[in-house]
């Protein structure tokens, strides 16, 4: 499998999943724009893409995706700097938990800006690009909790549902420029953002997960790499779920 000549953008990845999706996507000879908030976290994003695809270009942006126009201009740089746009994964995402009787507005609308319209606003903007290649690949990175629903993650759940959708009606409506649009789905994964998961509510998950552990970032980032290779070149409007079995 290899992704040799192809340019790619990853948003979330300063850390976790982005991060391995990032090096995993460079490894296998991409160019890779990694899109976070945190430029230190992605400095040390492009030094771990250096020490495993040193011939990599790595591009180092900073912004906010949930905002529409540094989206589009971010599409544009890239474009530019890498002579074309090829693979376009949308792994921005944070939590907020909380019972819905307890929730606020501002949650719903944190979740829905970084989670879902973030997405969005990639795809439209890498769209364009892609159609005039006649050739693409898009990524959503979604949640197990986006297909299942879980108690306390009301707007998390709503957030990473949308993306499903989003998969969906973008895979039919670009499929005939040869775009591909799929979903992945993890389950518990070891990142920062779930070592503050209650113990009790872990020791639950690992006790109903059949292959009995909590996957990596590299589980996921394996299974996104593939859907933008040519190995997946006749799959598009899916969603992977990679969760040890957990929704079995």
């Amino acid at each position: 499998m290899s992704l040799a000549g192809k340019s790619a953008i990853v948003t979330g990845a300063s850390r976790g999943i982005g991060r391995a999706i990032a090096v995993d996507l460079a490894r296998l000879g991409a160019n890779v724009a990694i899109v976070g908030r945190d430029r230190t976290a992605l400095e040390e994003t492009a030094a771990e893409i250096g020490a495993v695809a040193p011939d990599a270009k790595v591009a180092v942006h900073t912004l906010d995706v949930s905002d529409p126009l540094a989206v589009d201009a971010l599409a544009a740089s890239v474009h530019k700097d890498f002579g074309s746009l090829d693979i376009a994964v949308a792994n921005a995402g944070q939590a907020v938990d909380g019972l819905i009787v307890r929730s606020k507005p501002a949650d719903l609308d944190r979740m829905l800006d970084t989670n879902l319209k973030s997405a969005y606003y990639l795809v439209t903007a890498v769209a364009r690009p892609m159609m005039k290649q006649r050739a693409g690949a898009i990524v959503l990175v979604s949640s197990i909790v986006g297909m299942s629903g879980n108690a306390g993650q009301a707007a998390y759940a709503a957030s990473k549902a949308g993306l499903l959708g989003l998969a969906k009606s973008v895979a039919k409506e670009l499929g005939s420029r040869n775009i591909r649009v799929n979903a992945v789905a993890p389950g518990l994964i070891e990142t920062a953002m779930t070592e503050s998961m209650p113990h009790e509510a872990r020791a639950h998950y690992l006790a109903t997960i059949p292959l009995g552990r909590a996957g990596t970032p590299e589980d996921v980032s394996g299974v996104v790499s593939f859907l933008c290779s040519d190995a997946a070149r006749y799959v598009t409007g899916q969603t992977i779920v990679v969760d040890g079995g957990f929704l079995m």
